[in-house]
């Protein structure tokens, strides 16, 4: 089955207008970036991968109803994205969201997973507490 596309729009630049060759594209499952006009690149971001997002606005995004948000990914490739100058960002962070969310439980995968260092900082199992 096709993945149902629920979100586009593209790159803005002065005044809000969308005069650039960098598209977004959320889907169900995926978050795809599409730049370039003669050498077009596509990259796309599993959403059960993407772990945090942060909206951005600036004054002269407010003025312009504009906004950025910048994801932090658990993908090697692309580990942090941002999706520049968008309008309603409000509700695009939102519908992010909800779609991670939907995407991790579908694939059973928690944020926790994506958190995991080499070095153990937990204190839970820690030996030395044995000595006492």
């Amino acid at each position: 089955m096709a993945d149902k596309l629920l979100w586009q729009d593209r790159k803005r630049i002065i005044f809000g207008l969308p005069w650039t060759f960098t598209k977004y594209k959320l889907y169900e499952e995926k978050f795809q970036i599409c730049t370039g006009f003669l050498n077009k690149k596509e990259e796309e971001i599993r959403l059960y991968r993407i772990m945090d997002t942060t909206l951005q606005k600036s004054f002269g995004h407010r003025i312009f109803g504009l906004g950025t948000i910048k994801v932090n990914s658990a993908d090697k490739t692309t580990p942090e994205f941002f999706i520049q100058n968008v309008k309603r960002p409000d509700y695009v962070r939102d519908l992010l969201s909800d779609k991670v969310e939907a995407a991790r439980m579908k694939h059973r995968v928690s944020g926790r997973e994506y958190m995991m260092t080499d070095d153990d900082d937990d204190d839970d199992h820690d030996d030395h507490d044995d000595h006492h």
